[in-house]
């Protein structure tokens, strides 16, 4: 099975909280503040990996969280850090942040990588805050949490080499003559529903990757046939071999109707380097062979005439790709990678005010993880509290929402009454 497309759903690792302790050592009056910091999340990345070829995995399993950093300890001791996951692809795998659509990733070689989410920064413990002046903190910070993303993934084959034709133009016979890939074949259109890939050989041990591309028929770059799924598939070859097959009546109109699709579909496509093949040589007229190779002599085409049943010609094919591959460089793309949409960024800091009557509810990510972790029966903590939701302006913003002083303010799980002077009662838990 071939999966060229997939969604998947990636979370990064929340950092640890701080912690609130103190020294306990015999003989050390007044020992101090020793709260620990909270440890990292663990960041996800995505890898490209050269022994993958489909995104089948992502059809069992779509849903990655990296891990989270642990809170901070007693004796100033700092949380472990969250462990970071790699989610390995292949190569050719373009990455694209589902809300946006925005491209955030192009790994075009093996073991190229990008950071899709990093976890989130661990809470200070309460032994960050001390000073000169207050030597006794009661509070900590919470740990900035984990980023949660939707992520598309959308695979285009590498190849140096992308066959090209008609249906049963041979295309699969041939690819199966080049390399050891073992397509199906058999004497009726669109045999192939999915690309195959072979490696051929080359004498000095290496080799070229061959990609046999699903027939394409006239209509295909709007939808008609197998055409629009896999051409984009055509995009990162070095070159085409043009394939045709010369027991149709007329190779030439189907070689101008296969470039007038590339030509619709744009891109890069139509300027790729093509060589045309003439195939079944075997069992064609050799007038109509003769005609037709010297046509495109005429074109300026490199043209070859073999039969990919009985192997006649192919050895030739074979030695005039080794030497083109090695020729052509491999095709740049400018794609425009959204750095901005890689999420480095935790600042959730953002809150929506909506009232009720006498009420305002406040909800924002950092606001509502700062109430979750202050000790309202705390006077210290609450003030620090104060501080924080003031200088994020949430105090302006609700006067400029018309709160007046004894209204209700809820945020998360808590109420307490709003006075334009200072927080001075905090009401019972929700």
């Amino acid at each position: 099975m071939f999966i060229d497309k997939s969604k998947i759903k990636i979370t990064s690792g929340s950092g640890g909280n701080g912690a609130v302790a103190w020294r306990k050592e015999k003989y050390i009056p007044k020992g101090g503040p020793a709260g620990g910091d909270g440890g990292k999340g663990g960041d996800v990345y995505i890898l490209a990996d050269d022994n993958l070829s489909t995104l089948l995995d992502f059809k069992y399993k779509s849903k990655f969280a990296a891990g989270n950093g642990e809170n901070g300890g007693t004796k100033n001791m700092h949380g472990k850090n969250g462990n970071d996951i790699y989610i390995k692809v292949p190569c050719g795998t373009i990455i694209r942040d589902s809300a946006s659509n925005k491209i955030i990733g192009d790994l075009v070689t093996p073991n190229q990588k990008v950071l899709i989410a990093s976890g989130g920064r661990g809470g200070r413990g309460n032994a960050r805050f001390a000073t000169s002046i207050k030597r006794a903190p009661q509070f900590c910070e919470p740990g900035e949490p984990g980023i949660e993303r939707d992520i598309d993934l959308e695979l285009k084959l590498i190849a140096d080499v992308g066959l090209i034709g008609l249906p049963n133009a041979g295309k699969s016979t041939l690819i199966s003559v080049l390399s050891a890939a073992k397509p199906k074949i058999a004497d009726y259109p669109f045999t192939t529903l999915t690309p195959n890939l072979g490696v051929v050989k080359k004498p000095d041990g290496d080799g070229f990757v061959v990609a046999d591309i699903p027939g394409l028929i006239e209509g295909a770059s709007h939808g008609a046939g197998l055409g629009l799924e896999f051409l984009k598939h055509i995009e990162r070859t070095k070159l085409l071999v043009h394939l045709l097959d010369m027991t149709e009546e007329d190779p030439i109109k189907n070689y101008n109707i296969i470039n007038q699709e590339l030509e619709t579909y744009g891109g890069k496509l139509k300027d790729i380097f093509q060589t045309v093949t003439l195939n079944k040589i075997d069992a064609a007229d050799e007038e109509k062979i003769n005609s037709t190779k010297e046509y495109f002599i005429k074109e300026n085409k490199d043209v070859f005439a073999i039969s990919a049943a009985t192997g006649q010609g192919v050895h030739d094919l074979i030695n005039y790709l080794i030497a083109k591959t090695k020729e052509i460089p491999a095709p740049t793309f400018d794609i425009e990678i959204e750095e901005d949409k890689i999420a480095y960024d935790h600042d959730d800091s953002g809150f929506i005010i909506y009232k009720d009557k006498k009420s305002y509810s406040i909800v924002g990510g950092k606001i509502d993880r700062l109430v979750s972790v202050t000790d309202l029966r705390n006077t210290e903590a609450v003030f620090r509290l104060q501080n924080i939701l003031k200088s994020m302006g949430v105090f302006t913003a609700l006067e400029e929402s018309g709160i007046k002083d004894g209204d209700l303010v809820i945020i998360g799980n808590y109420e307490f009454e709003y006075y334009s002077e200072e927080l001075k009662e905090v009401h019972d838990e929700r």
